[in-house]
């Protein structure tokens, strides 16, 4: 009865909205996750099938105890989630388009009801996100199309487990439903900085107490590694995008073929400085494994991540590590104007020393 009364919400959602684009794009977002939602079954029911794959049991069981533990230790609004399994037949769940001018670091918003305006639009279809993707190339902005392993509805729906969880390493799955479990606590509409370096810092903190009661606290290393890898790429994009941001207060006074030409050479360089730092890494950088071809929908969509990490991480250790206590001070946090809100994560960041 729940999972119905789901669906008559969504699709009152869709039929709220006004214009035929948008009903299409609706039409599919509803469509897909409406998909989603009814092709589950119970993760208890695939764990007590003796022809499922024994790999597959092993996962669900251990996300089952990763359920437990954040509702109980992380103190996260588990509710419904991932009490359901999806078998997908792609390696992810959905794409997603980011559309940003061609002299511009400034990425197109697309505006949804609730969640606010975002600088991505997601596709259940990769031949619909391509066509849209089309109409903005043929209107000069640099595009970018990236598959995504999960997301999160908020809590409005009871989101599944699927293959996209399953498929990552033990580690690593637990911290993605950590992360996605974390939106559910607090969002602010058109702050994708501040509710991706929340949800980060639940995820990390999270896996940090989850691998020390597993007996495996080494393996938080691993984690913290890829995450100063994650900022060393983070700084490179930084310096390269004020050169850009430098280039593209000129594009009054420049030639476009000028713009253009230096605008490649400085994408060059990233792209080549990006090869260098990732030469002795364990595994592909954020971008994937060299040589890559960067633009500015790439940087846009990646600055946008973990900026307020530090600031967020700080805030957990000063309320002792108590969940709810912390999740009280983020949601106080998030009732004030976005300069004050800023200013305040920026002090924090400060703070902030690691402690291995």
């Amino acid at each position: 009865m729940k999972q119905l009364s789901q669906i008559y919400l969504f699709l009152l959602l869709v039929t709220m909205l006004n214009g035929c684009s948008a009903i299409g794009y609706y039409s599919q977002a509803a469509g897909g996750h409406l998909s989603l939602m009814m092709s589950g079954e119970p993760v208890e029911a695939v764990l007590s099938d003796n022809t499922a794959p024994a790999e597959l049991r092993e996962k669900l069981g251990l996300a089952r105890q990763a359920r437990e533990f954040a509702a109980q230790r992380l103190a996260l609004p588990v509710g419904g989630a991932f009490s359901d399994y999806v078998r997908l037949d792609r390696p992810w769940v959905v794409v997603n388009l980011v559309a940003v001018p061609e002299f511009s670091l400034e990425p197109h918003r697309w505006c949804y009801p609730i969640l606010g305006c975002q600088a991505y639009r997601g596709y259940f279809s990769l031949a619909d996100a391509r066509a849209e993707q089309t109409r903005f190339r043929d209107r000069g902005f640099d595009t970018f199309i990236g598959g995504v392993t999960a997301y999160s509805t908020l809590g409005w729906f009871d989101d599944p487990l699927h293959t996209g969880f399953t498929r990552l390493p033990e580690d690593r799955m637990v911290a993605l439903m950590f992360h996605e479990l974390a939106h559910r606590v607090v969002y602010i509409a058109d702050d994708t900085a501040f509710n991706e370096s929340f949800a980060t810092a639940v995820e990390l903190e999270g896996l940090r107490l989850w691998l020390s009661e597993q007996g495996k606290p080494g393996q938080f290393r691993e984690a913290l590694e890829r995450l100063i890898r994650r900022n060393q790429t983070l700084a490179l994009v930084e310096d390269v995008s004020t050169r850009l941001e430098a280039l593209y207060t000129r594009q009054d006074r420049l030639p476009e073929e000028q713009l253009r030409a230096r605008k490649a050479t400085i994408l060059e360089d990233l792209a080549l400085a990006y090869h260098q730092l990732t030469a002795d890494w364990p595994e592909p950088g954020p971008f994937g494994p060299p040589p890559v071809s960067l633009n500015n929908a790439n940087l846009a969509l990646f600055r946008q991540y973990n900026q307020h990490l530090p600031a967020f991480r700080q805030m957990l250790r000063d309320a002792g590590y108590d969940f709810p206590g912390f999740y009280r001070a983020v949601e106080a946090l998030s009732e004030t104007p976005e300069p004050q809100r800023s200013e305040y994560l920026a002090v924090l960041s400060e703070r902030f020393e690691e402690h291995l």
